[in-house]
């Protein structure tokens, strides 16, 4: 198996906005390049950025507090035993797409939820497992929520750059 700690990013939800209370200058950027290894220190840090780590651990916490970072450890789906990672595009009857993309987030197995353009209305990214998989997500998860009107599902077989928080209890 596996793991690798970084950066997971949550998603915003209305009224809320990232950055409305707090400005993302090149420091805070240059922190969240460094957070990539999640196992670097708050000194290390601002030893390469050439500020206190005082003020490392105060934008971390800043960052945190707005939303705009998690500090996660994320897993390659492909190294887990039994486990597979699906997209499923929704078609959904209705044009409330955040309410639903917010409902959609809260089933079990959802890992991210996208509101987007194109032929679909909300893109998931799905983990499945043995005890857990498409049958069970559809008819013990989707079937609850209410104006779908179609879903299609993209089984990934192999995939680049994608790690993922575990969201499966």
């Amino acid at each position: 198996m596996m793991i690798r700690k970084g950066l997971g990013f949550r998603i915003a939800r209305p009224p809320y906005r990232f950055g409305v209370n707090m400005r993302i200058d090149e420091t805070n950027i240059g922190i969240i390049k460094q957070l990539r290894d999640g196992r670097k220190s708050f000194k290390a840090i601002a030893d390469s950025l050439g500020i206190t780590e005082n003020t490392v651990r105060t934008r971390v916490k800043k960052l945190e507090k707005e939303g705009l970072l998690d500090i996660t450890a994320l897993v390659d789906p492909e190294g887990l035993p039994g486990h597979r990672l699906v997209m499923v595009g929704v078609k959904l009857d209705t044009m409330e797409l955040v309410k639903k993309g917010e409902e959609f987030s809260r089933l079990k197995g959802v890992v991210s939820v996208g509101v987007v353009t194109g032929r679909f209305d909300l893109v998931l990214t799905v983990l499945l497992n043995g005890q857990f998989g498409l049958l069970e997500f559809y008819s013990n998860e989707v079937s609850r929520i209410k104006e779908v009107q179609s879903v299609e599902t993209f089984v990934i077989y192999k995939g680049y750059n994608l790690k993922i928080p575990y969201v499966l209890p």
